[in-house]
This record gives C-alpha cells, structure tokens and sequence, in this order.
C-alpha cells in the first residue's frame, strides 16, 4: 500500500496525509451536495413566487375597470378651451398674401391657420381635360409638415389629401360660375399651416376668400363649419381634442344667399332628431362666417379705394 500511495503521490507524501485528503475530499462532496440541494430549493421557491407574480397580474388586469367619460363640457357650460357650446373660435383671415397668385388668402379658426391660392383662369394645360361650355376647375390639398405635433414627413397624395381635395373642388364648383368661362382652368391651392380641428372648413373658407380676392365670378360666397355632439350637448365648431373623442361630427358647406347645402359630411352615427340640431348649427356657423367674409371683403375694397384715391 505504502508503495502504491508513493507511486501515486510521490515519496514525500505519507499514508496519513493522504487519508486526511481523502476525508477533506470526501466532507467537500457533502458540502457540494447539501449546496446543490438548497440551490434547488431556491431556484424552486423562485419559480413558485414567479408564477403567483403572474397570476396576480394576469387577475389584475383580468379586472374591469370602468372608464370614466372625458368631461368635455363643464357643468358651468364650460368647453375645455372655455368657449360655449354654442360659440365659435375666434376668425382671422387676410386676403392678398401671395403676390404671385390671382387670389390668396390666409384663414384662421381658432389655432387652425390655413393658406389658399387662385391661378386662373387661364388656358388648360392638358387638352383632353378640356371642357368646351365650363371651366374646369381643380385643387390640390396638402399639409406642412411642420402643421401637427407628429413630425413624420406625410406622402404627398395620400388616400386623405385626395379625399380632402376632391370634396374641396365639389364644393367650389357649387358656388363658381364656371359656365362664363368656357375652355379655361382655374386652380386652387390650399395648405394647412397649422391644424387644430376643423382643417376641412377652414381650407373652404379660406379658397372662398381667395377667389374672391381672383376676381373669379360666384353665385354666392360659400362656407363651412362643423357641429358635434359630446356629453349630451351639442357643439359648435369643434377643435382638435373635440373632434378626436369618437363622438359625432357633422361638417356642412353652405350657401348663405340661395341657403342651399353643398357639402354634408358625417362621421358616427347620430339620431335623426339631433342629426337636424346638429346640422342647424353648423348652419347658423356657416351664416356667421359668411357675415365675417363679406366684412373683410368690404374693408379690403374701402382699402383699396383708399390707396387708389377715389
């Protein structure tokens, strides 16, 4: 055995002291055992305590929470930007912006500030759209970039300018007298600036005031506001955050003179009992722009009197 143990561990190494190792050797096993056990037993209680985390939160958001309505009216009758319910924004436009344009104008409801310019009429570009009794009459709708809190860059003709523009044009038509301008073009330009709810009526509004300031003939000045319906309350001329809660939305364009609809546009539905409060005030929101339009085309002609001595 002594030779064996020598043979192994060297001669230096004695029969005691190996069986000394052998003993720590063997007390370390233990150890390492009982370690691994109790490990086990952690990583046991950790996964236990893991799972009642998750059915805690899976019971938590199992839970119904009602969602309280936004208040968008105050019981003082108050809206969240502390108009009425039945008040308009404050109107603001300028006509003449754009010197080289026939017509230009800026239009403002509220933090919505919108530009339009008027080329025309004159010849038609491309032949094949040439109409031999009317004029034709195109608008191309766009957005700055720099109009919204989101500042990704927007495609231009997307599926909503093109919509937006399309309903934009069919509402100048109702109002331009196309047929004293056979086989010519007019074009109209609108961009929002700034968008704060009611984008759609200001760029009406303001092509409105531009065309005016073309000298393009009309029937009448056309004009458009929206209505909608939040907490029971009907409400003029929405903003952004009124026109963003999912409620109903009715946007009217409106011949003040011949008092004849030529845009009606809903988004939810409404009952048709409210449906007509709803539209009758976009309506009378209609009257009230028209009234400022025609103020700031009779001051504009008193200005131009003015510079021109007469």
């Amino acid at each position: 055995m002594e030779t064996e143990v020598s043979h192994l561990f060297g001669s230096s190494i004695r029969p005691e002291e190996v069986k000394a190792l052998v003993k720590k050797a063997t007390a370390a096993k233990e150890k390492m055992g009982e370690l691994k056990r109790e490990l086990s037993e952690y990583i046991g209680r950790a996964i236990d305590i893991k799972g009642q985390v998750g059915i805690a939160q899976t019971r938590a958001f199992a839970i119904e929470i009602p969602d309280k309505e936004m208040e968008y009216v105050s019981p003082e009758g108050l809206r969240l930007d502390g108009r009425r319910p039945l008040e308009m924004r404050q109107l603001r436009a300028e006509i003449g912006v754009v010197t080289q344009a026939d017509g230009s104008a800026v239009f403002e409801m509220g933090n919505t500030k919108v530009i339009a310019a008027i080329y025309g009429p004159r010849e038609v570009e491309n032949k094949a759209h040439l109409i031999n009794d009317q004029a034709l009459v195109r608008c191309e709708y766009t957005m700055a970039n720099f109009s919204t809190g989101d500042r990704m860059r927007k495609p231009k003709g997307d599926r909503r300018s093109t919509e937006i523009s399309l309903v934009i044009r069919q509402t100048m038509e109702a109002c331009i007298m196309t047929h004293l301008m056979p086989r010519s073009q007019i074009d109209i330009f609108v961009q929002v600036l700034q968008a704060d709810g009611g984008t759609r009526s200001a760029c009406i509004n303001a092509a409105t005031l531009a065309l005016a300031n073309a000298g393009i003939p009309m029937c009448d000045l056309v004009t458009s506001c929206s209505a909608g319906y939040l907490n029971s309350t009907p409400l003029l001329d929405l903003n952004y955050v009124e026109d963003s809660a999912g409620g109903p939305d009715v946007t009217v364009g409106f011949l003040p003179k011949v008092d004849k609809v030529t845009l009606l546009q809903m988004d939810s539905k409404l009952p048709m009992d409210m449906f007509e409060n709803v539209m009758q005030l976009a309506i009378e929101g209609c009257k009230a722009i028209a009234s400022y339009i025609r103020e700031v085309l009779l001051e504009n002609i008193k200005q131009l009197e003015y510079h021109r001595g007469v």
